[in-house]
């Protein structure tokens, strides 16, 4: 199965928050950065099924490129920043903050989760994702979420999996 992974357009919030599972804005931006994605995925060809992350980044995306009814499934959200959500890198007093920055892959963050829990998350909705008959599917999703399939896939370790983050509005490619 080849499974598209599109990351939604730029959100609108100051740089540094920990905007995780928040549900934000996006730029004023969004309709150039959703037309240069909707060309992009529509260069791939048609899907069997679409899949979205319930945040309206990704929901309005879908929308946009014609997946208004895509199916949204909650384990498509970006990581968890827990108490840290919606605060500035900078502003967060927290003893875990340094053991976080020191490694982000194992270290969990103050009420929510590290990117290997992510992994196992995103790595349970692709599991069952496997077991449908589709041939061609397009995710909307969050740049964590990619990174996280490329990690499922054996594509990239979790020590690589940001070094090849894809813009917002990017897509990536996986086989199942």
């Amino acid at each position: 199965m080849e499974v598209i992974l599109i990351r939604h357009t730029t959100p609108d919030v100051p740089t540094g928050t920990c905007y995780g599972q928040s549900d934000v804005p996006l730029k004023e931006t969004f309709e150039e950065e959703a037309a240069v994605a909707k060309a992009a995925l529509d260069a791939c060809g048609p899907f069997d099924h679409a899949y979205t992350s319930p945040l309206s980044r990704c929901t309005r995306l879908a929308a946009y490129c014609g997946y208004a009814d895509a199916q949204r499934d909650p384990r498509l959200m970006e990581i968890n920043f827990g108490e840290w959500e919606m605060k500035i890198f900078d502003d967060i007093i927290d003893p875990h903050l340094q053991a976080w920055f020191s490694d982000h892959i194992h270290t969990q963050v103050t009420g929510g989760e590290s990117f290997l829990q992510q992994c196992e998350r995103v790595g349970r909705f692709l599991d069952e994702l496997r077991q449908q008959a589709f041939q061609r599917v397009v995710i909307f999703a969050h740049g964590g979420v990619l990174v996280a399939a490329r990690v499922y896939a054996g594509l990239v370790t979790p020590e690589e999996a940001f070094s090849t983050l894809p813009p917002f509005g990017g897509l990536i490619k996986i086989q199942l």
